[in-house]
């Protein structure tokens, strides 16, 4: 099973002068533990579920751009961009621009975006739901043309695109995440547009729930005509994960790994450095094995 660790929070006890350094750190750090994946949140303000509003959120494509200059093997990708936040042409340039840098290692997570507020707060347009999902929909297509031959025109319901050039064009056409566990409309995404699912997981999202929502997604693919099999089956794990004792973490993901899990990411403390450390000591030689 592959291993991503995502990053929540951005505190450093050097207050912002201390990010860039920590970051640094935390790249290396993942590169000597056999991480696969490094992912930062997308959000203008940090959720109400982690801490204040008025904590540190750094923006996420230029915090990537920094971590893959100090990485060179892990995958790097937002977990998950809102549609909202950016015209999926700019998306699919910046994304493009990631991957040439990174020598071929930007993947492209993506949802429907949720958080209200801090659309009200910067500005940002926040449509009803249903819009937000054909807005996704055609996103995902913008992004998939900008990174083929074709360099005419999009012509969709929301957006509309007079030419779809993207030089240079990724180094490696970044794989295509798209997160959310909603039957009806994610997981049908996923199955028609998508690489990988995200799903979040753990309490009493268990094996038994990420089991049923995989089969959804099967069921999904069969109406499509796309394979299950060539879908990466990812969770992000939302319990607080003890690297120093991880037993009950990796017999949990034993029961993951038998429903089809491939990977999983888990979320740091108030030290991801050293967080990520015991991840390689404890956790990544028995997760590599699932």
């Amino acid at each position: 099973m592959r291993l991503g660790v995502h990053l929540v929070r951005y505190s450093s006890p050097e207050g912002a002068a201390g990010l860039a350094p920590q970051l640094a750190a935390l790249g290396a750090a993942a590169e000597e533990s056999g991480v696969d994946n490094l992912s930062c949140m997308d959000h203008y303000l940090q959720l109400p579920y982690v801490g204040a509003a008025d904590e540190p959120m750094l923006e996420g494509y230029t915090t990537l751009g920094f971590l893959a200059a100090h990485t060179s093997t892990v995958d790097l990708q937002l977990l998950v961009t809102g549609v909202t936040y950016r015209h999926p042409g700019l998306l699919a340039k910046i994304v493009s621009t990631l991957d040439v840098l990174s020598g071929g290692r930007a993947v492209l997570g993506i949802g429907a975006a949720w958080y209200e507020r801090e659309h009200r707060a910067l500005g940002v347009p926040f449509p009803p739901l249903r819009d937000r999902f054909e807005l996704l929909e055609e996103a995902l297509q913008v992004v998939r043309q900008m990174w083929s031959d074709d360099d005419g025109p999009f012509d969709g319901r929301h957006y509309r695109l007079a030419e779809t050039i993207c030089s240079p064009r990724p180094l490696r056409i970044p794989p295509v995440m798209v997160g959310g566990v909603g039957e009806r409309k994610s997981l049908r995404l996923v199955a028609k547009h998508a690489d990988a699912c995200n799903l979040f997981a753990g309490g009493e999202q268990g094996a038994e729930f990420v089991a049923g929502k995989l089969a959804v997604l099967r069921e999904h693919c069969e109406r499509e005509g796309t394979s299950y099999d060539a879908i990466r089956r990812t969770i992000l794990w939302t319990p607080e994960v003890d690297p120093s004792r991880p037993e009950a973490f990796l017999e949990d993901m034993r029961a993951m790994a038998e429903v089809g899990v491939q990977e999983v990411h888990v979320m740091p403390g108030q030290q991801p450095v050293d967080f990520v450390r015991r991840l390689g000591e404890r956790v990544v030689p028995t997760l590599q094995v699932l």
